[in-house]
């Protein structure tokens, strides 16, 4: 995908140039669960089937991945953790206190669902 797309159009359009390429992908992992149905339109008009000829993988697990046909496989992110260490920084900047720290990592989970099948490797 190309950065900055973040639409069901884009999806279609940046997963119909990908599926057109000369060698096109196995596999696209979309910049959102908005983007990711766009692609999965996208092969479906070319006649690929979803994840036998192809496998999408969306970021967000909202709502449009568990409704998507097939569901989308998706990236969940820790949205309430997030939000919980965003004000309890915010909080201490406010209060004139040092942050916990100036970078906080925190766990994604894969949501396996229809859009991808396991894969053979030798």
């Amino acid at each position: 995908m190309r950065s900055g797309q973040r639409y069901y159009e884009d999806g279609v359009a940046s997963g119909s140039a990908l599926i057109d390429l000369p060698e096109p992908p196995t596999a696209v992992f979309a910049f959102s669960d908005e983007v990711a149905p766009g692609v999965i339109e996208a092969a479906r008009v070319r006649g690929l089937r979803i994840p036998e000829d192809i496998n999408v993988v969306g970021f967000d697990d909202t709502h449009l991945a568990r409704r998507s046909s097939p569901p989308l496989t998706t990236v969940r992110q820790p949205l309430r953790e997030m939000g919980a260490v965003a004000l309890r920084t915010a909080l201490q900047l406010a209060a004139g206190q040092k942050v916990d720290s100036p970078h906080v990592e925190l766990a994604t989970e894969l949501v396996v669902r229809g859009s991808t099948a396991a894969v053979d490797v030798p």
